[in-house]
């Protein structure tokens, strides 16, 4: 709810974003943009239905009649704010109607494959002479340079490529993705700020510029400690499961109910967390007295602090450590999750009314004083504004 010192609309608002990106780095990119205020107009291919996730289900959300719609959970995850317009830019019609819309953008953001853009001419170097002042972000899976720029990228390959996967899984297991398509999301996040430094150079120069950047940069860019460990030391990190490279205990544990999450981050917090298990006289032994020296002896020491966890409730264990200020918590389920008291405080999930019915979604994690996230407009079915935006630009929508 907009409060009395906040103003109703996003920071962005005036803006335009042309979208013609799919799947998820892009649309993860330009939804947030929309969320913070800016017009979005998504486009997308008739020839093939759309966005690809619009298939990517079940779950997909229904008709009032129960007929599966076009909104599949994973199109509507990247989604909101935006409009839906089908064109066809492999006809000269539809690169004239981008070229329109285009010129009206402040943004431009595309995530085809290096290079396939310009036989429509619609790439950069074709459209920036006549529109200087825009902003051009291009995403790929390996960038626009280099040796593999023509190979196509999917999250998988990124955090395969990038090294993450051999992070990831259990010491004695295969190299595991991670859950979600992260590399994906990460990237349309450093599109997101990078187009937003785009942004204060423009006002700076009236200049616009080319935004360029590949799933497997930013993956790697996110290696963070483990990457600097890496190029630090020559010695190629392990899996560990959930435990931590630099900090032990660190890690989830197993309780006599489940599992609880221990994140022991310095000397004091051990001797305070040693004195809940009772076990206080561990914290003179040379072996786990520093945390250099915890590491060195992470086996051993496991082999005292797993049976003793295992004698406490995953509750008594949060209760104790937490009186003892030594950091815990609990491993949630999704419903879990969207069922707690902090979600709903938070504005973590939020309901928007699509054509189809109402939605459940996933709120931005942002909050701001003066220009708060807007929620304007639910997922939109495939081409459902198409009429409308090119209304606006003088054309008239193609015959279905």
């Amino acid at each position: 709810m907009v409060g009395s010192d906040m103003l109703p609309y996003g920071a962005l608002k005036g803006l335009k974003v042309l979208d013609l990106s799919r799947i998820l780095a892009g649309p993860t990119c330009t939804q947030l943009l929309g969320d913070l205020g800016a017009e979005v107009i998504k486009v997308e291919n008739p020839k093939s239905g759309g966005d690809d996730t619009r298939q990517w289900g079940p779950p997909y959300v229904t008709d009032a009649q129960g007929v599966k719609t076009d909104l599949s959970a994973y199109f509507m995850c990247a989604n909101r704010n935006k409009r839906s317009v089908a064109i066809d830019i492999a006809t000269p019609e539809g690169q004239a109607h981008i070229r329109a819309l285009a010129a009206e953008a402040d943004i431009l953001v595309e995530n085809f494959k290096p290079g396939g853009l310009a036989k429509y001419g619609l790439d950069y170097d074709s459209l920036k002479s006549d529109l200087p002042g825009l902003i051009y972000c291009s995403i790929s899976g390996y960038g626009q340079t280099g040796p593999n720029a023509s190979k196509p990228g999917y999250d998988l390959m990124a955090q395969g490529y990038g090294g993450i996967m051999s992070l990831t899984g259990a010491p004695d297991g295969a190299p595991v993705k991670v859950g979600v398509g992260i590399a994906d999301v990460m990237c349309g996040m450093y599109a997101c700020i990078g187009i937003l430094a785009a942004l204060q150079h423009r006002t700076t120069t009236g200049e616009g510029q080319w935004v360029e950047l590949a799933l497997v940069d930013s993956q790697i860019a996110w290696l963070i400690n483990e990457g600097v460990n890496y190029l630090t030391s020559k010695s190629l990190p392990q899996r560990r499961g959930n435990g931590h490279p630099n900090i032990m205990p660190y890690g989830v544990y197993e309780t006599s109910d489940g599992h609880v999450i221990l994140a022991v981050g310095n000397d004091s917090q051990f001797q305070r967390f040693l004195e809940f298990l009772g076990l206080s006289d561990l914290g003179t032994d040379p072996r786990f007295a520093t945390n250099p020296a915890r590491l060195e002896h992470r086996d051993a020491l496991d082999a005292i602090l797993v049976p003793a966890m295992q004698r406490h409730t995953t509750q008594a264990v949060i209760a104790g450590l937490e009186a003892r200020k030594v950091p815990a918590g609990p491993v949630q389920t999704l419903d879990q999750v969207f069922q707690s008291d902090q979600v709903a405080a938070r504005g973590m999930q939020i309901s928007m009314d699509a054509k189809a019915g109402p939605v459940e979604l996933i709120g931005n994690p942002l909050k701001f004083s003066r220009t708060p996230v807007t929620y304007r407009h639910a997922p939109p079915h495939f081409g459902q504004d198409t009429a409308d935006v090119l209304q606006s630009i003088g054309a008239v929508a193609p015959k279905s």
